[in-house]
């Protein structure tokens, strides 16, 4: 199988524009025969049903949540980059572009990666129009903030609550196309699987979440806004209705999955307290930029952290990355908080912490404008812990957080099956192995409000509007293989529940394939989660039934798809021989014990075809060329 990303010729900055321009068009009267159906609500789902449907097209719109607006945009809380330059401190889009391609660890294609740094800027014009309620300066100027990975100030944020506030603005550009009729809304359904017609994605099989029954749609096209997979394990700072199904049916009806090795483990989450817990919480990554990180210089180091003085306090990153200092690349960060705990002078309980201190900043600026700065976080962090972070420093330690491994998509935005569109974290395109803090926002609004638009274009006056029937063979085929699963799932009748398999991956998962991997710990993972797939299929219990809202089916499901999607996620990890962004092994790494990477071997986008169930996926191979960057070691000090 050739991979054509359909990436333009031509300059780079000139890329995108000349593009635009060769696209065929679909005119203003003929738009309203054409239907898509989008799946997910998210920023990226959200802002593309609702700007497909200002365009004139109809939409139809899906989400397993109550409410388009519970999508888990709303858990990103630091901000949103773009390259205004505002402060006037050296940014431009060509540093925005450097800045992504480096972080990602030269792992993306260029010519994706400098689009979304272009279309940055129009994305901040959109929200401010929408009343997006961007933090402002003394001066009434909309305000900035460095986020790690960066040395220029170009994050724009609302407090702790970023993601939040740019839902609601999708969210009601969703609702205002929903009142006009050209978006039929389902909430509470959950997309089980992908119809072809003759190779095309023409609609989708989905679950109402209410009433247990199966229902199929049809379409000109399929997109989707389904977010990504950090719940593989189990304890992420995901939601817990988060999951890679949709995308992961897709996958086995043809679709194929590009980098799921690459995950990012965000730095600053709350730790793990107990067995109890069913997700962890993040703590936004803007805190850095006043919070210092430190752990104890000698081990097993106990006091309290009042009582350890300064010159017996280890600031890791400021010492080791001395240019970026606390705000090191997400990745890097990560790494570095495991290897002072895996020392053994982690602070906490668990001893798998490290503290992030504002006691210096608050002396220096005052609690007043710490709090207006960060007060809403503050109070978080009490609410859970019961620590007030004004009097004592927070206690952080990585966890699953974004994934950059999706479906592979073209520069269009579409998958390889013909009508598929992937958008924001669903698909790989633009953070290779690595994403930067305030990027997730960026992407996923890019996608729906500026790209995705203007190519879902070009593929429906290629192929016409063919007004597919839901009546077509090719849809019963499909329900039928949703009804199979389904009865198969409850047909177990087993003793253990969905949750302790849930479990017990996510701990194979963390061990094996977290924030270190090797050849012996992948394959050993492979061996595991095999044995626990076989023994989900034995020992799952399953309550209720079908016709009826049932959660137990849903997590099931869901549970049963990860138990799938792991072993082609450590495949992928053991194929790749190079550390690179996120993705670390621990057999290729520098003196200093710096990811190395292998751009002679492994310069490429890994895309996995389904072969059938427990077999290896096949790979396929995205070369990716590098004319306007230099490939070089990573450096943050």
């Amino acid at each position: 199988m050739k991979l054509d990303s359909k990436t333009p010729s031509g300059p780079l900055a000139d890329k995108w524009d000349n593009h635009r321009f060769s696209i065929k068009l679909v005119n203003p009267a003929n738009k309203r025969k054409f239907t898509a159906i989008v799946v997910g609500t998210g920023l990226a789902g959200a802002s593309a049903a609702a700007s497909l449907a200002e365009l004139g097209y109809n939409v139809k719109a899906f989400c397993f949540q109550d409410s388009p607006r519970r999508a888990h945009s709303i858990g990103a809380q630091g901000g949103i980059n773009a390259a205004k330059n505002y402060q006037n401190d050296g940014d431009s889009i060509w540093r925005l572009f450097y800045d992504t391609i480096k972080g990602g660890d030269f792992r993306s294609r260029e010519a994706n990666t400098y689009r979304l740094a272009q279309v940055s800027n129009n994305i901040i014009d959109q929200c401010v129009a929408q009343g997006i309620p961007f933090a402002r300066d003394y001066g009434g100027l909309l305000a900035n903030r460095s986020f790690g990975g960066a040395q220029v100030s170009r994050t724009f944020y609302a407090r702790g609550q970023t993601g939040q506030q740019l839902l609601l603005g999708a969210y009601s550009a969703l609702q205002r196309q929903i009142g006009l009729g050209k978006v039929k809304m389902f909430p509470r359904t959950e997309m089980l699987d992908l119809v072809l017609v003759d190779g095309h994605a023409k609609g989708i099989i989905v679950r109402n979440l209410v009433t247990g029954e199966i229902e199929r749609h049809a379409a000109d096209a399929v997109v989707l806004g389904t977010g990504g997979y950090g719940r593989v394990f189990n304890l992420s700072t995901m939601g817990l209705g988060c999951n890679v199904t949709a995308a992961y049916r897709a996958y086995k009806r043809g679709a194929l999955f590009a980098n799921p090795c690459f995950t990012q483990i965000h730095p600053t989450c709350i730790p793990h307290t107990g067995d109890y817990q069913s997700k962890l919480t993040l703590m936004s990554e803007s805190l850095r930029n006043d919070g210092r990180i430190w752990v104890p210089k000698n081990k097993g180091d106990k006091r309290a952290p009042h009582d350890i003085p300064e010159n017996e306090r280890d600031y890791y990153l400021e010492r080791k990355y001395p240019s970026f200092g606390n705000l090191a690349p997400r990745d890097i960060s990560s790494r570095s908080a495991k290897e002072v705990c895996d020392d053994g002078r982690g602070v906490g309980p668990t001893g798998y912490g490290v503290y992030l201190d504002f006691s210096e900043a608050i002396g220096r600026l005052g609690q007043q404008v710490i709090r207006e700065k960060y007060g809403n976080l503050f109070e978080m962090y009490k609410l859970i812990t019961d620590e007030d972070p004004y009097e004592v420093p927070m206690r952080i330690y990585p966890a699953s957080h974004y994934t950059m491994g999706g479906l592979w998509v073209d520069y269009n935005l579409m998958s390889n099956i013909p009508g598929l569109h992937v958008i924001g974290e669903a698909n790989f395109s633009d953070h290779g192995a690595n994403r930067l803090g305030a990027s997730a926002l960026m992407q996923g609004l890019a996608d729906g409000y500026f790209i995705l638009p203007y190519t879902i274009g070009d593929y429906f006056a290629r192929v016409g509007a063919q007004n597919i029937n839901t009546d077509r063979p090719e849809f019963g085929a499909a329900e039928e293989s949703v009804r199979s699963r389904i009865e198969r799932l409850f047909a177990v009748k087993g003793k253990r529940t969905v949750e302790s398999f849930h479990k017990a991956l996510g701990l194979i998962m963390w061990e094996k394939a977290g924030l270190a991997r090797n050849d012996a710990g992948l394959k050993e993972a492979i061996s595991h989660i095999a044995a626990l797939r076989e023994e989900f299929w034995q020992d799952a219990k399953v309550l209720g039934d079908n016709n009826e809202m049932n959660q137990t089916i849903e997590r099931a499901g869901r549970v049963a798809d990860f138990l799938e999607f792991a072993e082609m996620f450590c495949y992928d990890a053991l194929n790749r021989e190079e550390s690179c962004g996120a993705h670390f092994r621990e057999e290729y790494q520098t003196e200093e014990g710096e990811a190395l990477r292998n751009d002679k071997k492994f310069a490429y986008v890994a895309a996995w075809e389904y072969t059938g169930d427990g077999v290896k996926p096949e790979l396929h191979k995205e070369e990716l060329t590098f004319e306007n960057v230099e490939l070089t070691t990573r450096s943050y000090k």
